[in-house]
């Protein structure tokens, strides 16, 4: 069985609000042979796959994660919505997969900021901005140097220190993020009170996030995929 089954079934179920022991009754199984295929312990046939596909209303692609739509639908880049509509532009066969991967980040940021002005936390929306402006300063130089015609006065941080400089800086964002996420505060900076923040799972954003929500669910699949 495909790697993505396990934390998608135990995703739906929890979805849905219902029991190990509902699920088990509804779908027909016991509950310790749910909670094996939950863990991945124990592999299931495709009779199962089918029968929970039907019971959580979703495709079996979506279940053997073949696509992050619970519909089933494969994405295209005609199918995703652009983010920037007055910056619409004509696409070839070569420039499909730049265009598909930029509409996927574009929206998806999208959906970051939006819930960074839910969150209000201006420290915690500073360090998330500063993460992907120096996110994008890196692939924009390395891209921009991978010419050694371009002219190096371009950038003032010198080009034998700046990859170290970008990868602590990136550390410490990232660090400072996840404290402060996590309801913590640091030199100043008041961290987020849990008991404040609205709970998300996948139904909301997509509800909330109609335009961007499937740009979101996509990559979030490619960059595990490429964690892997």
């Amino acid at each position: 069985m495909s790697t993505p089954f396990p934390r998608l079934l135990v995703l739906l179920r929890k979805e849905k609000g219902i029991s190990q022991k509902q699920a088990s009754a509804d779908l027909g199984i016991s509950q310790a042979l749910l909670s094996h295929y939950e863990k991945g312990i124990r592999q299931c046939n495709l009779e199962f796959v089918v029968r929970v596909a039907d019971y959580y209303n979703v495709s079996c692609d979506y279940l053997l994660g073949r696509t992050a739509d619970k519909s089933g639908t494969m994405i295209t880049v005609d199918d995703i919505p652009s983010g920037d509509e007055a910056k619409l532009e004509n696409k070839n066969a070569s420039a499909v997969l730049p265009s598909l991967n930029k509409k996927l980040i574009f929206n998806s940021i999208n959906i970051v900021f939006e819930l960074l002005q839910k969150y209000n936390n201006k420290s915690l929306t500073s360090d998330v901005s500063d993460y992907l402006m120096i996110a994008i300063y890196a692939m924009f130089r390395e891209l921009y140097e991978a010419n050694p015609k371009n002219p190096a006065a371009f950038f003032s941080e010198p080009s034998y220190r700046y990859p170290s400089s970008i990868a602590a800086k990136q550390a410490l964002l990232n660090a400072e993020i996840r404290h402060l996420a996590s309801g913590n505060s640091i030199n100043g900076k008041e961290g987020l009170d849990p008991k404040k923040l609205p709970v998300t799972i996948p139904d909301d954003l997509l509800k909330n996030y109609p335009m961007f929500a499937s740009s979101l669910m996509n990559l979030l699949k490619k960059a595990e995929t490429s964690l892997q």
